[in-house]
């Protein structure tokens, strides 16, 4: 009798409904993912560019990278084109802008949902490899508009360090980022690290002719 053995006993189902995958199915599943990841990283605003250019600096504390801005300052820092389109004074300002936000609150947060799921994701995507990249012309959401170009870039110069040192002070909590949601204070300085790295490497001395 068919489903039986010779001794009676119900022979095992073929499981019909238990199928594993087939190797197409395999694979679509596993490019769906990598779609998804992909998708993750594109909705944060930042994995969509990178400069053909790019000295690709790695700084994982504030302080290392200032150590940059002070030595580029000093040299007459000219950017590597194309990898900015703003000036020397209007990237400090903009790193400024940065840090004095964790301290004050950022003016155009993300939803609660984009920072707990894309810029979550890719916090974590640049923490672990060490680097951001990102859009080095994109303005903070809702941030005052950058002063215009000027070859004089002391008065941002000051006012980064100035950001730096009151980060550096700061004994309370620090509010959360427009796009990665809450950090740590050790994960705050990682991320202005990485930021102040990403724009520093569009920069170079001035080679005297």
């Amino acid at each position: 009798m068919a489903g039986t053995t010779r001794g009676g006993a119900a022979a095992p189902r073929s499981g019909r409904g238990i199928r594993a995958p087939s190797h197409t199915r395999r694979r679509v599943l596993a490019l769906g993912s990598g779609v998804a990841a992909v998708g993750v990283a594109a909705g944060a605003g930042y994995l969509l560019y990178q400069p053909s250019h790019d000295r690709q600096l790695v700084y994982a504390r504030v302080s290392d990278a200032m150590k940059e801005v002070d030595r580029l300052h000093a040299a007459s820092a000219q950017p590597i084109a194309p990898a900015t389109a703003w000036s020397w004074s209007q990237t400090l300002e903009h790193c400024a802008q940065s840090i004095e936000f964790s301290l004050a609150g950022f003016p155009e947060p993300k939803s609660a949902v984009f920072q707990h799921t894309a810029g979550a994701a890719a916090f974590g995507l640049f923490a672990w490899r060490g680097r951001m990249s990102h859009n080095l012309a994109e303005p903070i959401p809702g941030a005052p508009a950058l002063t215009a170009p000027t070859a004089d870039a002391s008065a941002a110069m000051a006012r980064l360090k100035a950001a730096v040192t009151a980060f550096e002070l700061h004994p309370g909590p620090l509010h959360p980022h427009f796009a990665y949601g809450m950090l740590s204070r050790s994960q705050y300085e990682h991320a202005h690290a990485m930021h102040l790295a990403n724009h520093l490497s569009a920069f170079d001395a001035r080679i005297a002719r």
